[in-house]
């Protein structure tokens, strides 16, 4: 029996890595992105070569209601039924304390939270008994977050959205778990700063950032092993040993 994932943010970063490591056990992907249509069209074209199964990408910006909808009825029309869910993309914003908007506060939440909510609540009839839900926490949502207080608020906001969803996917016989990772070696990483790089690996037990493909591992143990359920596995590399 064919398997899919839908995969929200799947064309870079976190989710492209995630995208390939379920492509390679055999899940068909469907990965959603903001607006990078070419990206997303080679990254098709690249996971179609490599891994054998099928892989579409879909248009759905986060920050914007309709893409719920969006996405429902790209899987109806298709008679699509999906095993597993990844809630991936998000958004920051970097502005200081005093600088910071209300406007821009809301904005994020809708994306990092409101967002995922409802389109759950608008596809969870459309999974498969057993499946499984996870969503990309963060290091950030729970230790301080020196560069953006919203998103940090959002990423704590998603644990405890992992925690309470257990009981209300009971009767869909779904299971919820978060990944939190800590410094991900993601294109955006990479432009960092060589100092600051360092200042981050020194804060780091195992002195670097993690690989995504080794990131990418702890998503497909939360959905292939049936007895996670409502837990937020960290993934940081013993941050803040020292």
């Amino acid at each position: 029996m064919e398997k899919y994932v839908l995969i929200t943010g799947g064309t870079k970063g976190i989710g492209k890595a995630v995208a390939s490591c379920l492509g390679r056990a055999g899940y068909n992907l469907i990965l959603t992105y903001a607006s990078a249509v070419d990206v997303a069209d080679q990254v098709i074209t690249d996971m179609q070569q490599k891994l054998g199964v099928k892989v579409d990408a879909l248009q759905a910006d986060i920050s914007v209601k309709e893409s719920i909808e969006k996405i429902y009825q790209y899987l109806t029309e298709r008679s699509l039924r999906l095993d597993a869910i990844v809630f991936n993309a998000g958004l920051t914003c970097r502005d200081s304390f005093e600088d910071l908007k209300m406007i821009e506060w809301e904005q994020i939440f809708f994306a990092n939270v409101h967002f995922p909510v409802f389109l759950m609540q608008r596809i969870v009839g459309l999974m498969n008994r057993g499946g499984s839900v996870v969503f990309t926490g963060s290091l950030m949502g729970i230790q301080p977050h020196s560069v953006s207080l919203v998103y940090g608020v959002t990423k704590g906001a998603i644990h405890a959205l992992v925690k309470n969803m257990v009981k209300f996917l009971v009767p869909y016989e779904l299971r919820v778990n978060a990944v939190a990772p800590g410094f991900v070696d993601t294109e955006w990483q990479k432009t960092k700063p060589v100092e600051i790089r360092r200042n981050i690996e020194n804060k780091v037990s195992l002195g670097r950032f993690c690989d995504p493909e080794e990131l990418a591992e702890v998503y497909k143990m939360l959905i292939e092993n049936s007895y996670f359920n409502g837990e937020v596995v960290v993934v940081d590399g013993g941050y803040s040993y020292k």
